[in-house]
């Protein structure tokens, strides 16, 4: 008999501000049609001056913790998923655990998270998947039957002002209980997987000669009406040669920034290929071990509900038409939507990978524009799309606030989802995909009323275009909102301790 293994429970933390999607599409004269009605985009989270990927983590941790009354001390792992690292060797984890360790040591004293494992995992956007998958295995694998971890994701998904990808900007955390037996959701143990190294999305360490960057700043000194004199740039050069100085140290200075290089249109291609890929994958590994209904192996039939990595509401019904297609083709019923799109394009007829391209995307607007395919996202998909649509990308923890998005969804439905399976389709730059399965359980419903997910929404500050430009350029030197009932970073210091970062609770 399998050793039933999975999520317990989840906890979310959004920023409290917001900005909404017409606001933003007035700052940059878009359209607000395409916004929303072409994405699915209502609002972007927004974090405020006192917020980051590790205040926002440890708030939902708190948050889980308190809300299944959890001993610190029994906790034995807590493994954060994130693209958002805040040091380049101390893992965002342990900050983490330190916020926890001063909200929890008057009850359960200062050592009660000594024994818990910390770690943070990193694959842009599948981090957090990567963290469940592996934390799974260590529960199974555990003698002792009260074994817990904790898996949290957390990210700011900040973009370059102006760029194509500002508008799908988000931010926020997750935790979730990680157990045997678990009133949620039990986690099958086959992973469909698949892994390929592009450059669709990534953030390099950027590299920058300091004779240039000495030349823009003279030069927006010129602008601004200084008098220079000529040759000061290398004069500055050869003091800097001469002496020592903390800030440039060489002939170049690396810059690190939270904003990412990328392709848009070939990482939406990627996604679809790895996911495609994964699902296949799946389906092989879940007919070898006799996990699938053999007598109808059209997993997206099996599935009661689908739920995919969302960086903007609408990418996972975008996404779907190849599986959609790739799983029906077969059959009687693919008859009637192949009269109305005709054929799949065929790369073995094309000698042009861009024409081949052009015609496969056709093809899925046509297959996405059928009622069956509507049909199929109304009842299977649309519901993780909700929340995605109020909080924009949040990386890791997409998939995720998906997940709860459905759940609560259907809970307020009154649909009984007890026994249903869940297809889950995760996704990361780089490139990753796995897809697995999880089983609804029979006390789901009492769990899922404690999310108030959209409740919580419903309650954020909305901000105006400009403290929100204010707050994207670092400008903003007090919080919007004064935090309440939350952790905080106080401080980040300077001098011989440079970065390190001070947190605490403000009650």
């Amino acid at each position: 008999m399998d050793i039933q293994v999975g999520i317990d429970d989840i906890a979310v933390h959004m920023p409290r501000l917001y900005l909404s999607m017409q606001d933003f599409a007035d700052l940059r004269s878009a359209s607000y049609a395409k916004l929303s009605k072409g994405l699915g985009l209502e609002a972007m989270a927004v974090p405020d001056v006192h917020e980051d990927p590790a205040t926002m983590a440890a708030n939902a941790v708190a948050r889980l913790i308190d809300r299944n009354e959890l001993d610190p001390r029994t906790i034995g792992r807590l493994y954060l998923g994130t693209e958002s690292a805040l040091d380049g060797a101390k893992p965002t984890a342990t900050y983490i655990l330190d916020m926890l360790t001063q909200r929890y040591q008057d009850r359960y004293g200062a050592a009660c998270f000594s024994r818990c494992d910390a770690v943070d995992l990193t694959f842009a956007c599948i981090g957090a998947v990567d963290a469940l998958h592996n934390t799974l295995d260590w529960v199974a694998r555990a003698d002792d039957e009260d074994r817990i971890g904790i898996v949290a994701f957390s990210d700011n998904a900040k973009y370059e002002r102006h760029s194509s990808g500002e508008y799908t900007q988000g931010a926020g955390a997750g935790a979730m209980i990680v157990r045997k037996d678990p009133r949620l959701l039990v986690i099958g143990p086959v992973f469909g997987v698949s892994t390929r190294a592009v450059h669709d999305f990534f953030k390099p360490r950027r590299k920058m000669p300091v004779r240039d960057m000495l030349e823009h700043v003279l030069h927006l000194a010129t602008k601004a009406g200084a008098e220079l004199p000529d040759g000061l740039t290398d004069r500055m050069m050869q003091a800097l040669r001469e002496g020592e100085d903390s800030l440039f140290e060489g002939e170049t200075i690396t810059v690190h920034k939270d904003t990412p290089l990328f392709d848009g249109a070939f990482s939406n291609q990627c996604y679809r290929q790895a996911v495609k890929l994964a699902f296949g994958h799946f389906r092989e590994e879940s007919l070898r071990t006799g996990r699938m209904n053999t007598s109808d192996p059209v997993l997206t039939e099996q599935w009661s509900r689908i739920v995919c990595h969302l960086p903007y509401a609408f990418q996972g019904k975008r996404m779907f038409p190849d599986i959609f297609h790739h799983d029906r083709k077969h059959r009687a019923d693919w008859a009637p939507v192949a009269e109305q799109v005709g054929p799949a394009p065929a790369r073995d007829d094309y000698a042009d990978e861009e024409a081949y391209q052009a015609d496969r995307e056709a093809f899925r607007r046509s297959v996405s524009k059928t009622a069956e395919y509507r049909a199929f996202v109304d009842d299977k998909i649309e519901r993780g799309q909700r929340a995605s649509s109020l909080v924009g990308n949040q990386y890791t923890g997409s998939l995720f606030l998906a997940l709860m998005s459905t759940l609560e969804s259907d809970l307020s439905q009154g649909n009984d989802l007890a026994g249903a399976r869940i297809g889950l389709c995760g996704y990361g730059s780089g490139a990753k995909a796995k897809v697995f399965e999880g089983v609804v359980q029979p006390g789901w419903q009492a769990v899922t009323a404690q999310f108030d997910l959209f409740g919580r929404l419903a309650e954020r500050t909305p901000i105006s275009a400009e403290q929100y430009e204010t707050l994207h350029r670092g400008a903003q030197q007090t919080s919007v909102v004064s935090p309440s009932k939350e952790f905080v970073l106080r401080e980040v210091k300077g001098g011989d301790q440079e970065g390190q970062r001070v947190y605490a609770w403000v009650a």
